[in-house]
């Protein structure tokens, strides 16, 4: 389980950097509080029993307490963070003195994206609240509290959509095991057969449990992950099509090419050289 807030403590805050491989080994729950994540590098992969989103570096996480999770790397980067935990008393001040809508809404969304000049304003001004927070100073708690509410009302304004998709029921601990083991090893060979066994059930049981579940079959669903890192791969690096080939589990180039196309309506090459065309300013 996390570790716990310190006694007496409304709101507290580290910034974390951890290796790039960093998974969380299992789904875990905060019970008493409410944590808030800016994510400074790498990316990730988050996994509850009725949603899953990513969240890249730049974004804003929410996550509240009694929600079972597990996050998953999705980058080489290091993972560099903030972590906030605010304690439960913490939003029922917030929600009577400022606004009950803006805390709902923004832990109902879980992720959010911003500007780069937003970024700046919330990375600059979480490492504002850690100094504060470091300084152990006696009114720091009181300090922190108000700089928190204006964080987060700053967050709800400026926020852009986040991309949580909903499951529509909730899975059961061996199909989210399997998402867990599918998000971690992707790029490598994954059966069916083989994951049924891992689960403890037949292959004909495991599969029909996991359509029921997540509402494609097994081998869709694998594929569907791997376009979606082979799109990260294509928008974040120059690697030949070959080669995110085979890093995300394609036998070969044309193969990804053809299951490319039929997800994403273009092939891998074009789809880059839009995102290209699109970040290139143009000329006066």
């Amino acid at each position: 389980m996390p570790i716990r807030m310190p006694k007496g403590k409304m709101i507290t805050i580290q910034k974390r950097d951890l290796p790039a491989d960093y998974c969380m080994p299992q789904m875990e729950m905060a019970e008493e509080h409410y944590s808030l994540g800016y994510l400074i590098s790498g990316d990730r992969h988050v996994i509850t029993p009725k949603q899953q989103f990513d969240y890249h570096p730049g974004d804003v996480s929410l996550m509240p307490p009694l929600l079972y999770h597990r996050t998953v790397s999705h980058s080489s980067e290091p993972y560099i963070s903030f972590l906030v935990k605010i304690a439960a008393e913490c939003k029922e001040d917030f929600c009577e003195r400022v606004d009950r809508k803006i805390w709902d809404v923004l832990y109902e969304q879980k992720v959010c994206s911003f500007t780069r000049e937003q970024q700046e304003w919330i990375e600059g001004y979480l490492e504002d609240m850690l100094t504060v927070y470091s300084s152990e100073a006696s009114y720091a708690d009181a300090i922190l509290q108000g700089m928190f509410y204006r964080l987060l009302i700053y967050i709800y304004e400026k926020r852009q959509e986040g991309g949580a998709f909903n499951f529509g029921n909730e899975l059961s601990s061996e199909i989210l095991e399997a998402l867990y083991h599918i998000e971690k090893s992707y790029g490598e060979e994954l059966t069916l057969e083989a994951m049924a066994a891992e689960a403890g059930f037949s292959t004909a049981y495991f599969s029909r449990q996991f359509k029921a579940q997540l509402g494609v079959p097994f081998s869709e669903y694998l594929t569907n992950v791997r376009v979606r890192h082979v799109q990260e791969l294509l928008t974040q690096t120059d690697r030949s099509i070959s080669e995110i080939a085979l890093e995300t589990g394609f036998c070969n180039g044309d193969y990804l090419a053809a299951r490319f196309r039929q997800r994403v309506g273009m092939t891998p090459t074009a789809y880059r050289k839009n995102l290209r065309k699109r970040k290139t300013p143009k000329q006066k």
